[in-house]
């Protein structure tokens, strides 16, 4: 498999790359009752999920006065239809970005000055090929790659064709987001709050044989 090169090294949104400084962790906020943790913890970016578009206008706004960046999966949001009226809506709230597996929608994203953030789901070989195709169109600035233990799987190449990538699913422990970073994603996203306070300063070392990655297949 030959990954797009039009991917290798995309570079980090500078203000994701700021947010990332400190606290490499996305916080995945799966509906309301996890949001007072996530304000009062030092992570910066989260992904809503699974509220309804009611409750979206009351949350994000909070969010944005608490200096949080704020993605919303347009995918899990019950009653946001799936197009570009969705998307405004979304940014006229003041949501930063958003996420979805759809290439239409994070095509639409970016013209409207949203950050946008492909999820794939990489099962195997050709559906990685796939997801690849996909993410050189829609060109985001971030691509959730799940779950989180495959990357260590790819070949070095396909995760450049996949950069900058956000580690997620079974991410449970600092040293799975040690790892993340170690194999080159720019952070792991989790659900869990505990991780949401995990400093670049407190990561565990990482084992150099949890480094090595597979040979590129031969064309």
């Amino acid at each position: 498999m030959t990954p797009s090169p039009s991917r290798f090294s995309a570079p980090l949104d500078p203000r994701l790359a700021s947010a990332f400084a400190e606290v490499p962790v996305i916080a995945s906020v799966v509906g309301t009752q996890p949001l007072r943790q996530f304000l009062t913890a030092p992570a910066k970016v989260c992904i809503l999920a699974s509220f309804a578009v009611g409750q979206l206008p009351q949350v994000v706004p909070a969010l944005g006065r608490a200096g949080k960046t704020v993605f919303v999966n347009v995918d899990s949001s019950p009653g946001l239809a799936q197009d570009r009226g969705a998307l405004e809506f979304i940014k006229n709230m003041g949501a930063h970005g958003v996420v979805s597996t759809r290439l239409s929608l994070i095509e639409k994203g970016r013209p409207l000055g949203l950050l946008t953030m492909m999820k794939v789901f990489v099962t195997d070989r050709s559906n990685l090929r796939r997801s690849t195709d996909a993410i050189s169109r829609g060109a985001p600035d971030l691509v959730e790659i799940m779950p989180a233990p495959i990357i260590g799987r790819m070949t070095a190449q396909a995760q450049r064709a996949m950069s900058p990538s956000v580690a997620a699913g079974f991410v449970e422990t600092p040293a799975d987001v040690a790892l993340a970073l170690a194999l080159g994603s720019a952070a792991a996203a989790t659900s869990d709050p505990r991780l949401w306070h995990l400093r670049r300063d407190q990561l565990p070392p990482v084992p150099p044989s949890a480094l090595k990655r597979p040979a590129a297949p031969q064309e």
